[in-house]
């Protein structure tokens, strides 16, 4: 072992490497329910060629390696459930290029959400990324591998459909780019050449450790504004999703449901964020969506709330904070959630899952959805916060989420960003001939097995 630290020290520096207790045990685990998995070893790498000799080292003796963005995630994908090296990448945060004319950004795995939209507002203030409803220092790397989310995904789709290319070192050690920057001096897209991205994405780290990323930029509306649609009937959401998505004018479209305030409990609300270039435009797309849903308002069982500008403004946050508020809403500094992308025809089967299993297992919790693309399909999520200083609440916070993952899975949804016990319940489901090629690929990609072992596995 001391070799081996010596080793690291001499790739990244001796400030950067450490196996003392402390660190090792600020880096076994993140804000979710999954217990602690101490590494042996926490490296924090400067560049794409430390990166690689890391690899290098770790593929000589057999030494598993997790890559770490900000530890956000909540699912524990990245503890270190065989031990080894976490290779936290916050140092390599480096804003590459902002190409304007083409509307995309070159950024290093470490950049941060909040880094690059204030690099945009300060330098390009007619251009916006997808955030997520995460801390501002959630990393854009880490979404984009996990399939993220943010607040311009109903007109967009998912944060990994925002790839135009990645950087990629390979567990051998090889370094590698995939998308028209494997040709090109521009990083503008994945297409014509063959789509190797998805080697990278939805794989929980198993397969290489990404270094850098180019991801699609858009307009960002002078004028912003949002709508708050209520209903009392679960059933009713999935044509009144149809009806608002149909229009194609919100950027973001999300439902909640929560039962505090006390306001809110019993009532689903539809939250639609638009924006527009000048007052007049942005009255027309209001128009737009509100005409698409005046039966249900012309019937008095939905319709929008009466919101003055200052009731609107924590609505058009990006991030929104009240989630985080949400978070440590048990004072125990605990937050998990089980996030399911599943077709909006089954919101109301959904709705009720959560609310049975809240009620049964004594949970404190909060329900919601984002649309992803035209009510292409939706990111239904369970959030559940215990206090982590009381055992039995977090034991309550994992049955639920143990639950809430097998049900979800059995009604055809899809947990995502699955910790490794919702990995086995995907892949109980999942077309065996699917995980044998995953596990086909990994051995040519990893054949050391080196890569985050423990997920995607069914041992």
């Amino acid at each position: 072992m001391k070799e081996i630290l010596q080793a690291l020290v001499e790739i990244v520096g001796t400030e950067f490497v450490s196996d003392q207790p402390e660190e090792r045990y600020l880096y076994s685990m993140d804000p979710g329910t999954m217990p602690a998995r101490e590494p042996d070893f926490v490296v924090m790498p400067d560049s794409t060629e430390q990166v690689r000799q890391v690899l290098l080292l770790a593929n000589q003796h057999k030494i598993p390696v997790v890559p770490l963005g900000a530890g956000l995630v909540l699912s524990g994908l990245s503890r270190a459930l065989k031990g080894g090296i976490i290779l936290d990448m916050k140092r390599m945060n480096r804003i590459i290029e902002v190409n304007e004319m083409s509307r995309y950004a070159l950024v290093e795995a470490g950049a941060s959400q909040g880094m690059l939209q204030a690099y945009l507002k300060k330098h390009h203030p007619r251009l916006k990324h997808s955030a997520p409803d995460a801390p501002p220092a959630a990393t854009i790397a880490g979404n984009v591998c996990i399939h993220g989310s943010g607040h311009i995904s109903h007109a967009h789709g998912f944060h990994s459909d925002m790839l135009n290319g990645l950087e990629v070192v390979l567990p051998t050690g090889e370094v590698t780019r995939l998308g028209s920057c494997a040709t090109s001096d521009y990083w503008f897209s994945r297409a014509p050449l063959p789509d190797l991205a998805g080697l990278f994405l939805g794989w929980a780290g198993t397969t290489g450790v990404i270094t850098k990323l180019a991801i699609k930029l858009y307009p960002n509306y002078r004028f912003n504004d949002v709508g708050v649609f209520v209903c009392e009937d679960a059933r009713l959401m999935p044509d009144i999703l149809y009806r608002m998505s149909e229009t194609q004018m919100a950027e973001d479209l999300t439902a909640w449901m929560t039962p505090k305030p006390d306001w809110a409990r019993g009532f689903l609300h539809s939250n639609i964020n638009y924006g527009a270039n000048t007052k007049e435009e942005l009255i027309w797309k209001r128009n737009l969506i509100r005409a698409s849903v005046s039966e249900y308002i012309d019937r008095k069982i939905a319709g929008f709330i009466p919101m003055p500008a200052a009731m609107k403004q924590p609505f058009l946050e990006v991030p929104a904070r009240q989630l985080s508020r949400f978070a440590d809403v048990r004072k125990g500094g605990g937050f998990e959630y089980v996030g399911v992308i599943m077709p909006v025809d089954l919101f109301a089967e959904a709705y009720e899952l959560g609310l049975e299993i809240a009620s049964r297992l004594s949970v404190s919790y909060s329900l919601g959805a984002r649309i992803i693309g035209i009510n292409h399909c939706m990111m239904f999520f369970y959030a559940y916060a215990f206090n982590r200083a009381d055992p039995a609440d977090v034991q309550r916070a994992q049955r639920a989420l143990e639950a809430t993952n097998r049900a979800a899975v059995d009604m055809g949804g899809i947990p995502w960003k699955a910790e490794a016990p919702a990995q086995k319940e995907i892949i109980r489901k999942m077309d065996p001939n699917m995980f044998a090629l995953m596990n086909r690929i990994r051995a040519v990609l990893d054949p050391a097995g080196i890569m985050n072992p423990g997920n995607w596995e069914i041992d």
